[in-house]
């Protein structure tokens, strides 16, 4: 096909074997130049050789339009090197010359050459200084593009509509509304605003700008529409959400007029917001006028059918996509991968994976991505192992897999491995590594973390200032959790467009909620919606009541939940019912325990406590009421665990209680951990100073119920005898605190103890304190 359209150089071997003057054809310059644009047209750098050599040939060399023409050809054919050795050796240089190299330079993308030579000209017009305009602007320079510019205003040279055109493509990278209406005044005053290159580009900078009002007057008054012009407004009212608006305007476009952009933009518009049956629709509509659809546009159809589940279309423009042939594309094997992953047909998208090209990352990425999904972590960590290279995005899905399958001691151990490895994580790896930090509690690893993020320069989007935020609340330390938030608000912040969103407010309602910091909590909560316009969810209602619950203020609780716009869940009504315990009252107690029935009748941690509060106000009769329904009902409770920390590089294990025993997984270098439970929640230990026995200051804190039922066990390691002490905790006090001579005594029992135990049944042997 494209053989047609090279030249045919067959009067070129007329004229190679023909050596009389007189035989030349009539206007041979004319030939030569002709022949020169057609080798530089098709980037013929043979051809241009042969032509090249006629001109010597006949003595045209010193002719300056074939000069010129020669130059131009082998700098377009990308033979800079030959057209500066013309450009050099030519003794009648013109500014034409100067041009011709000048764009040779930029599109080759030697802007210092090019520059150079731009000061050296000895007159330069208008043509000169937009040849350096449009080639800084078409490579991103916007800023050294409007420098030229305002050189050529110094000079007193008019621009043209190119210039003008490239002038307003520069500013759009990253100038705002007011410099847009200012060059819209300069092209009103220099007479140029009705050319339609010049008010095309000003209607685009315009939407980018977001202002379609003054896009659309702009749109209005053009006397001169051409179909770029059409979908650079339709394309402004797509990005910006206006759906009916876009419509409106696509059904007004001249049917001559719209091409697979125009239907192509009102799809995309269709598919931002989530519009799946209009976009298929419109695509339908387009195949049947005949306009074939383009691969990034079925792309995008199937990613949208991905993001809401809808198989059976999917399915249908898979077809579509064997049939059109563009199945071998890379970018579509992956998105059709993750097509059947997010619908749950791991089969197919796996099917697709070893039917395509297993070498394409992006596929494998989204195979594994696919597996974890879909719970299937282990499928995707054998994947993952298997991979000779291995990008951001593999690294982080593993990470994220593991943080959202209740693992984030492995998910924190893939990302010290994948810093080792020289890979830098982005914004989605660190949110994740945060997310499992928190489940974690380890404020030491998190405040590392943050501080990686400062000292990598790694730009905060809504998502990682959110989790930063929560890993400090649920760690503990809410004053580094406020700070975060407020800085998110702050100057230094809005650089990087981060804005609040539902997760960042969870953060700061758990720090208030910790901290006691009720006013705060409320005015945060109540400004979600005023300032913010976020909607508070299930999560925010139950971080308030809890807060609320917490300070004592048990009826302006009850009230929240009976005012909250959507079904109070167990979760909620367990707050309640645990702060109506801390604090006595037993009627809202009863009727929180009795909506928590409702929901949930076998909640045994409901059961427990509204046991427990029976008993703290004397009423045994009830306490044994519901004690007998708990046996009647076989309710059984799940007991909560705390988190230890195990010290063998790096490596976080968990103590869990079992029904019958306990295991440790312990290592060569453990400090000292807890296990404990107590009602329905955890117990909660301070932070361990790991070091030697002989060093550590202070051991634990325990706080609990008025429950005779054993709470914890604390385990002390003997970093010199290699043994294990186990403590069985009793509670007979309200508060308890392990003292320096209560070590001391443990420290002497652990010198007798030889024996290196491993696992420990809650009958073994103990201490009663």
């Amino acid at each position: 096909m494209f053989n047609s359209l090279k030249p045919k150089p067959c009067w070129l071997h007329k004229c190679l074997s023909t050596s009389a003057p007189s035989s030349k054809p009539h206007h041979y310059d004319l030939l030569l130049i002709s022949s020169l644009k057609s080798a530089a047209t098709h980037c013929s750098i043979s051809h241009g050789r042969i032509t090249h050599c006629l001109v010597i040939k006949s003595g045209f060399a010193s002719n300056p339009f074939i000069l010129n023409t020669l130059i131009n050809m082998y700098a377009k054919c990308g033979f800079l090197r030959d057209a500066e050795r013309l450009f050099s050796s030519s003794p009648n240089l013109d500014p034409v010359s100067y041009n011709i190299m000048i764009s040779g330079y930029v599109k080759s993308g030697r802007f210092r050459e090019a520059r150079s030579l731009f000061g050296q000209m000895p007159k330069k017009g208008c043509v000169s200084y937009t040849t350096m305009i449009m080639g800084f602007a078409s490579k991103g320079y916007w800023r050294e593009a409007i420098g030229i510019f305002k050189e050529m205003r110094y000079g007193g040279i008019l621009p043209n509509e190119v210039t003008l055109a490239s002038l307003i493509s520069a500013c759009s990278g990253f100038g705002g509304i007011s410099i847009c209406r200012m060059l819209h005044g300069l092209a009103v005053k220099v007479i140029l605003d009705e050319f339609v290159i010049v008010s095309t580009n000003l209607l685009h900078m315009y939407c980018v700008c977001g202002s379609l009002k003054d896009g659309r007057d702009l749109f209005n008054q053009m006397l001169e529409k051409n179909v770029v012009s059409w979908n650079v407004m339709l394309n402004g009212y797509a990005k910006a959400g206006d759906v009916e608006l876009a419509r409106e305007l696509f059904e007004k476009i001249p049917v001559k007029e719209k091409d697979v952009v125009s239907w192509g933009t009102m799809v995309d518009a269709y598919v931002l917001v989530d519009w799946l049956s209009e976009a298929l629709t419109m695509f339908c509509a387009m195949l049947r006028e005949g306009v074939e659809a383009s691969d990034v546009m079925i792309v995008d159809l199937v990613s949208a059918c991905a993001r809401l589940s809808a198989t059976l279309e999917g399915l249908q423009l898979h077809g579509r996509i064997v049939k059109a042939g563009f199945e071998c594309y890379d970018f579509v094997q992956a998105t059709i991968i993750h097509f059947y992953a997010a619908c749950g047909r791991v089969d197919l998208a796996y099917l697709q994976f070893e039917v395509g090209v297993k070498d394409h990352l992006p596929s494998r990425n989204a195979v594994i991505a696919g597996f974890i999904k879909n719970g299937m972590i282990e499928q995707a960590r054998r994947l993952f192992d298997e991979m000779a290279e291995r990008d951001v995005s593999s690294w982080s899905s593993m990470i994220a897999g593991y943080a959202q399958s209740e693992q984030p001691n492995i998910a924190l151990q893939l990302f010290h491995e994948m810093i080792a490895c020289g890979m830098q994580p982005n914004q989605i790896t660190l949110a994740s590594v945060f997310s499992a930090i928190a489940s974690l509690g380890m404020l030491n690893e998190g405040r590392w973390a943050d501080e990686y993020v400062q000292n990598n320069c790694i730009p905060l989007n809504d998502n990682l200032s959110a989790a930063i935020i929560d890993m400090y609340a649920k760690c503990g330390s809410i004053n580094a959790a406020l700070e975060v938030f407020v800085k998110s608000k702050g100057r230094p912040l809005l650089r990087h467009h981060i804005k609040q969103n539902s997760i960042t407010f969870i953060g700061v309602l758990t720090a208030c909620c910790h901290a006691g910091l009720v006013e705060l909590g409320e005015k945060y909560f109540k400004r979600m919606k005023s300032v913010y316009n976020i909607d508070p969810g299930i999560k925010h209602y139950g971080c308030m009541v809890d807060l609320l619950g917490r300070a004592g203020r048990l009826e302006e609780a009850e009230k929240m939940i009976m005012s909250m716009p959507m079904k109070a869940d167990v979760v909620i009504w367990g707050t309640l019912l645990a702060a109506c315990r801390t604090h006595g009252n037993v009627d809202i107690g009863e009727r929180a325990a009795e909506n928590l029935a409702k929901l949930e009748p076998c909640h045994g941690g409901g059961k427990v406590l509204l046991s427990n509060l029976y008993a703290d106000a004397g009423r045994w009769e009830d306490v044994f009421s519901v004690r007998r329904a708990m046996q009647s009902q076989r309710v059984k409770k799940s007991p909560g665990y705390s988190g230890v920390l195990l010290v063998k590089a790096g490596i976080v294990d968990l103590i869990k209680r079992r029904t019958d025993d306990m295991t440790l997984a312990i290592g060569d270098d453990v400090g000292v951990g807890i296990c404990g439970w107590e009602g329905g929640q955890a117990v909660m230990a301070s932070d361990f100073a790991m070091g030697q026995f002989l060093f550590l200051k202070r051991l634990l804190l325990v706080h609990g119920h008025w429950n005779y039922q054993h709470i914890g066990y604390v385990v002390l390691y003997n970093f010199y005898r290699n043994a294990v002490f186990v403590l069985m905790l009793f509670w007979y006090v309200p508060f308890f605190v392990v003292n320096l001579s209560l070590l001391n005594f443990l420290g002497a029992l652990l010198k007798r103890k030889g024996e290196n135990t491993r696992q420990f049944s809650p009958t073994g042997a103990h201490y009663s304190l």
